[in-house]
Parts: C-alpha cells; sequence; structure tokens
C-alpha cells in the first residue's frame, strides 16, 4: 500500500460525514468514523465490508513509515503514538495498538486553526487563568473532553497579550502556535524529548515564563512539576480526572503516606485553578462542553491541606464562588439548559448530583410558566375518610 493509497483512504473517510473527529480502523469491522460523538461507517468504493487483519496491519506499518523508535515501542508496549499529516486538509494525532493479536489504529483529527476563549465561549475563568503569573493549573477530563482545545485558547490568550517564552511539552504536537506577543518552542514526546519529566526538568533551564506539560502521567513528572510552579512559572497540565476532588486525590495517591502531608502543603501552595470538563450532545447535533471550575482561595487550601469534610467539600465552595469564576457541572449544565443547548434528559444524564439539577430545571420552567409535573388533576380521596 502506497502514502497516495493512505491518504487517499483518510480523505474519504474525512469527507464521509460532517464534523468528523476520530477515524477508526478495526478488525472485523468496516472502516468507520466519529462523528458528533457517535461512531457511524463509511461507505468506499471497493467497500471494505470487514477490515482483515493483514489490512490494519499494512495501514498502520504505513503510518509508522520505518520509524525504529516507534516500531521499537509498538512491539515493546503494544501501542504507539505519532503525527501524521494529510498534505493541505488535515493533521492528526494516531495511536496503533493491538488488541488479542491484531493492530486498530484511531486517527484524531487536529484542528488547524488555533482556538480563542471568546469565539469557543469558553467561560470567563480561563481568561483569569492567562492572566496567572505563577503556579499550576490543572485542566481535566476523560479522552475526547477538549482538554487540549481548552489550553489551546489559554495559551493564544498569553500569544495575545503578554511578551514571555513559552516552552509546550506534547505528544503529540496538536495546535502549531504562531509567534505573536510571545515566543513559542514547541517540544513533541519522541522526537524531541524521551519523557514528560526528562523535558520538563531540561525546561527549567530553557528559561520559560510558561510551561505546557501535556500530561502528568507519573509522581517524577508531579513533581517536577510543582517545583517548576513553586519557582515563578506558569504550569499547564492535564489528567484524566472526572472533578476537581479526584484530581487532588489522584496527585496525592500517587505518593507514599509519609509524604502526603508533604505533598499536600505543597499542592495548597502552587495550585491555581482546577478546570475539568466534559462534552454533551447538542440540541440541533454536535456538542457543546460543560465545565466545573475551582480557583483556590483560604477554603479551598484549608480543604487540600486536611481533606474533604461535612460543609468544607469542594463542591460546596464551587457552589458559593460563582462570583470568583467558580463553577459546579450541575451549576454549568442548568445554564446549557437555560440556553436552549441541551435538553433536559441530557441535563439529568450528565449531572453529578440529579436532584440539584432537577430542582434547578424546575425552577426555570416555574419562572417560564411552564408546569413542572406531568401529574395532573390531583384530588383529596373523601371516600377514603368517609368510609371509616
Amino acid at each position: 500500500m502506497k502514502k497516495q493509497e493512505i491518504d487517499h483512504i483518510l480523505t474519504r473517510m474525512l469527507d464521509s460525514h460532517k464534523n468528523v473527529s476520530d477515524l477508526n480502523l478495526t478488525v472485523g469491522k468496516t472502516l468507520q468514523v466519529e462523528s458528533d460523538g457517535v461512531l457511524v461507517p463509511v461507505e468506499m468504493r471497493p467497500q471494505f465490508k470487514e477490515l482483515t487483519p493483514f489490512q490494519t496491519e499494512i495501514f498502520a506499518m504505513n503510518l509508522v513509515n520505518q520509524d525504529k523508535r516507534l516500531t521499537r515501542t509498538l512491539l515493546e508496549t503494544g501501542s504507539c503514538d505519532l503525527s501524521y499529516t494529510l498534505p493541505g486538509k488535515a493533521r492528526f494525532r494516531v495511536n496503533i495498538f493491538s488488541q488479542t493479536g491484531y493492530y486498530s489504529i484511531v486517527c484524531r483529527k487536529l484542528e488547524s486553526k488555533i482556538p480563542t476563549i471568546k469565539e469557543m465561549q469558553l467561560p470567563d475563568a480561563l481568561f483569569k487563568i492567562a492572566a496567572e503569573k505563577n503556579g499550576i493549573v490543572f485542566v481535566t477530563g476523560a479522552t475526547g473532553s477538549g482538554k487540549t482545545t481548552s489550553l489551546a485558547a489559554v495559551l493564544n490568550e498569553i500569544n495575545e497579550d503578554r511578551s514571555v517564552h513559552v516552552v509546550t511539552l506534547e505528544d503529540p504536537v496538536e495546535y502549531q502556535h504562531p509567534h505573536k506577543k510571545s515566543t513559542f518552542n514547541q517540544r513533541e514526546l519522541g522526537v524531541d524529548f524521551n519523557a514528560y519529566a526528562n523535558g520538563l526538568r531540561a525546561a527549567l533551564r530553557q528559561a520559560p515564563k510558561v510551561i505546557l506539560v501535556g500530561e502528568m502521567r507519573d509522581r517524577e513528572t508531579v513533581e517536577i512539576g510543582l517545583s517548576a510552579a513553586e519557582t515563578g512559572h506558569l504550569v499547564l497540565t492535564t489528567l484524566h480526572t472526572i472533578d476537581a476532588g479526584s484530581t487532588i486525590n489522584r496527585i496525592v495517591g500517587m505518593f507514599s503516606t509519609e509524604e502526603e502531608h508533604q505533598i499536600r502543603i505543597r499542592l495548597a501552595d502552587a495550585v491555581r485553578w482546577i478546570v475539568c470538563q466534559r462534552l454533551l450532545p447538542k440540541v440541533g447535533g454536535g456538542r457543546v462542553a460543560t465545565f466545573e471550575i475551582l480557583n483556590t482561595n483560604l477554603r479551598v487550601k484549608d480543604s487540600i491541606l486536611h481533606g474533604e469534610s461535612e460543609g468544607k467539600t469542594f463542591y460546596e465552595m464551587m457552589q458559593t464562588g460563582t462570583a470568583f469564576g467558580m463553577t459546579t457541572f450541575d451549576g454549568h449544565i442548568i445554564g446549557l439548559y437555560e440556553q436552549g443547548l441541551i435538553t433536559e434528559e441530557t441535563a439529568s444524564a450528565y449531572a453529578s448530583r440529579r436532584g440539584i439539577v432537577g430542582r434547578g430545571i424546575d425552577s426555570l420552567k416555574s419562572a417560564r410558566g411552564e408546569a413542572t409535573t406531568d401529574i395532573e388533576k390531583l384530588e383529596i380521596d373523601r371516600s377514603y375518610r368517609n368510609a371509616g
């Protein structure tokens, strides 16, 4: 299979549906793409009814393109990451992985246009994050929830407003930032450095003011990231956690019991913001992001130091901290429902606490004069009293 054939197949897959985010090649299935969060088959001539192990392996080997490092990583660990460019069309973040002895491929489409906070209608808190001078900011969520896009928007805001040196450590480089006011040096894992910890350690000698770390994967990276935040750098990074509380617990859990108190002290001093996000199905098609945002103040720092307790949970602090840019998923979801962006069913399905979202939606309905229940014509059962 030649590169022209690979490019032709990828182009056809990309153009097959609207809002394509991922291309999926799996043995035993036809070619598939993810459109608006749903996997759908791709019609091609000749039709690939079921991909064979040979076809996916040949496709994978062409993407690896005889790169010795990638081949070794794939054989030793069972998966590898790389970037692939479709000339004049798109760039992809590619993951090749083995499953039951066969190879599968997922290509995530990378946007070429740098997103902005305003265009993406992201929360105003992200403007405040871009204005931070030091500390560490965590953007968390599941794979594909838009963490990289949000961070790219924050970096773009910094690029527009501040003359600083920005070093990014990514796997792979997704958004290629032009030099505006800031100077960008974007480094790719496996090409420019061999591990996040080593790349971050080296970054401290490169005189940056802002450091983006693609992911805090291990204890060593967290330690160096905290050291960077403590020494006057702004560190932006991601974690795969579902909310603010689990983000703190995940980091603390990377350390031994003896080190827990010390790491909590360091986190309380270094953490500036925790932004968690999810993508929800949007009315009329497409997806919309919902956010949970925690900003550190004295109460939050105390809970990081001593752990959450009754009346001192991060959830309650985010509920009462809306004036400072904080929000819970539930509060943000109610806002999306009010704007007509999501349905009541979606709001309930993605809520952290369904009772709170339910009451919030009922309040909105009451204010609009809509019915809040489908139960009608309630009457007192007089016959029950008379029967006595």
